[in-house]
């Protein structure tokens, strides 16, 4: 487990919200666990944040683990002294002055539902957070006025999130060098 402190940041602008919604990739984030406060004019949200620590492309660890040997639990492969490698930790995303919610692809009161955040994109008057299976939540807002911090301690995971396109991106990236 790390000793980092906590993360704790704001976002004013669009491009703060690009540092937060880097931070967030992967997140999974329970649909109970989201509320808009409209007399506060305030959207609120726990999101279960997977610690992303530099490229994943260039991340030498196994993106889950290795296979057991039939009928071996994995407690007892965790006693052989391998850590796992990866942490999440519980987070509060915190957006005030909004004025409006929208949701789309998804019911507020699934109170059960847990969506996979993809991504969070920002204009000056408008925040929309993007989930795995087209859902998205729309926020419009008077101004960014957003707060992310970590909640309580992370913990362990042998489980890092997988991309189709990490593969792409860094194919990609290597042929631009080249040009």
């Amino acid at each position: 487990m790390s000793d980092d402190k906590p993360l704790k940041l704001r976002a004013r602008d669009p491009a703060d919200m690009d540092v937060v919604a880097a931070l967030l990739q992967d997140a999974l984030v329970p649909l109970g666990d989201m509320k808009y406060l409209a007399k506060e004019k305030r959207f609120v949200l726990v999101a279960n944040r997977f610690r992303w620590h530099g490229d994943p492309a260039e991340d030498p660890r196994p993106a889950a683990p290795e296979p057991q040997p039939e009928g071996e639990d994995a407690a007892f492969a965790d006693e052989a002294g391998t850590a796992p490698p990866f942490e999440r930790v519980n987070s509060g995303l915190c957006f005030d002055k909004v004025a409006r919610v929208r949701y789309r692809g998804l019911a507020p009161g699934s109170k059960d539902e847990i969506l996979s955040l993809l991504t969070i994109t920002a204009q000056p008057d408008a925040i929309t957070l993007i989930f795995a299976g087209e859902a998205a939540v729309r926020l419009e807002v008077e101004a960014i006025r957003c707060h992310l911090e970590d909640i309580g301690h992370p913990w362990p995971t042998r489980w890092r999130p997988q991309h189709d396109w990490e593969p792409a991106v860094a194919e990609k990236a290597s042929e631009n060098e080249r040009s």
